[in-house]
């Protein structure tokens, strides 16, 4: 399995993003509209802008065939920050926006604010496809007063990648179902962390401090805001907790200090310089590239995530007003997303579903990692996914918040500043930036 390209930080934010299948011709999916009826009628072409690789080329090819009367055209900006920006353009211009915008979910929240901007899905039977979706995938693209603005693509389950050999120099279990015992909490993780250090001084527990706090803080129930959009700050105790326990973590030498997506942490996962690391299913194809033939049999995946559930990565279509085919963009947003074209892109791309349904299949379900010493990495994701519980309001400039709470963190973990320097900055600056309307 190998993860879409997609997967890359958004201007200095961790994100990730979408894909998806489809196992039969016709209206299998369920999808309203999407039978052969409409092959019928005046020829449309719908644009559809994504970023990186969607993998939809054969999905396009397919609905095309169904729906003779239908052009796709993809506009695939290079990076997401140049999706993004493209997007931000044509809104303030009002004109220019594809008929289907795909969406990246750490940023997905900045247009819940402008959700006039988009189509309200249920218009077109969203209230009749949410059930086929993780709760939390659906809450992630609707608004405080109901209106649903984007179908769910893919997601990035949580799970633990670990270093056997590692594990085992350091005379922790190595096997699967004994770690992830080890790893109910974060409070467990640090402490496991911590005597394997003592016991492995050469080598650091995780790679980083930032891609730790981002998996802890997206577990609160809240972090920078509230569920009225206020801006919290200091007033958030769990937030403050939450850091003073992976400062303490890089203040005990648990972080192998590697900023994300670096050559130096490309390079480390051919090396012993960490021995644990927060793992969404997409990943698995990242260490696999990175570490190469070195890495074969000494990472394993353990079915659990500190904590309960995390995710990382994962993405949404949605419908601008602008589009002047709205109903016909909305039926092939909906078709693209359906459990069967979910399960076709996994297999194809490696994309975690999101969708129920697709869990059952044994194209998912059944997928083993000869390279992770076979561990049964559908099964495991399957889990990792139904466990998750996403119930944080994030605000409409959550991603930029994080990115300065994310770049005081990592000047801590590197010696630069000192912890209450950094929290204090990080809060100044970030009080400045929540507190400037949206979209500014």
């Amino acid at each position: 399995m190998r993860p879409s390209a997609r997967y890359r930080p958004v201007a200095g934010l961790l994100a990730g993003a979408a894909i998806l299948l489809v196992t039969a011709c016709g209206s299998g999916s369920g999808t309203p509209g999407a039978t052969a009826e409409q092959a019928d009628g005046p020829e449309i072409e719908l644009t559809i802008a994504t970023f990186n690789e969607f993998g939809y080329a054969d999905l396009y090819a397919e609905y095309e065939a169904q729906h003779p009367n239908i052009t796709i055209v993809e506009q695939k900006a290079k990076t997401v920050d140049d999706h993004v920006k493209n997007l931000d353009a044509n809104l303030r211009k009002g004109t220019g926006l594809a008929d289907i915008e795909a969406m990246e979910v750490s940023w997905i929240y900045k247009y819940l604010a402008k959700s006039d901007k988009f189509v309200d899905l249920r218009k077109y039977g969203a209230d009749d496809l949410k059930d086929r979706w993780l709760d939390w995938k659906v809450s992630g693209a609707t608004t405080q007063d109901g209106k649903i603005i984007g179908y769910g693509t893919d997601i990035g389950p949580e799970a633990i990648c670990y270093r056997r050999d590692l594990f085992a120099k350091a005379g922790l279990p190595t096997d699967r179902e004994k770690v992830a015992e080890l790893f109910q909490d974060w409070p467990s993780y640090f402490a496991t962390g911590r005597k394997f250090k003592q016991r492995v001084p050469g080598s650091a527990w995780y790679d980083s401090a930032v891609l730790t706090w981002e998996a802890m803080r997206n577990q609160l129930i809240q972090a920078y805001y509230s569920n009225q959009d206020r801006f919290l700050g200091a007033e958030n105790p769990l937030l403050k907790r939450t850091w003073d326990q992976v400062v303490a973590g890089s203040r005990d030498g648990l972080s192998a200090r590697l900023p994300a997506w670096s050559d130096a942490w490309n390079a480390a996962f051919r090396t012993d310089k960490f021995a644990t690391i927060a793992c969404p299913g997409w990943l698995l194809g990242v260490i696999q590239d990175n570490a190469g033939s070195y890495g074969k049999g000494k990472w394993d995946v353990a079915d659990v995530f500190p904590g309960g559930g995390g995710n990382w990565g994962g993405s949404y279509l949605t419908v601008p007003v602008q589009s002047a085919h709205p109903e016909e963009a909305a039926k092939l947003a909906a078709w693209l997303t359906a459990p069967e074209q979910q399960v076709k892109v996994f297999k194809k791309v490696g994309s975690f579903p999101s969708t129920l349904d697709a869990y059952d299949d044994p194209q998912v379900k059944s997928q083993v990692n000869p390279y992770f010493n076979n561990a049964p990495v559908g099964q495991i994701f399957v889990n990792r996914a139904r466990s998750v519980i996403l119930k944080q309001h994030k605000g409409p400039r959550d991603g930029e918040v994080n990115q300065i709470f994310s770049a005081a963190l990592a000047r801590v973990d590197d010696g630069k500043q000192p912890a209450a320097a950094a929290w204090k900055q990080a809060l100044d600056q970030a009080d400045t930036v929540a507190n400037t309307r949206a979209g500014n």
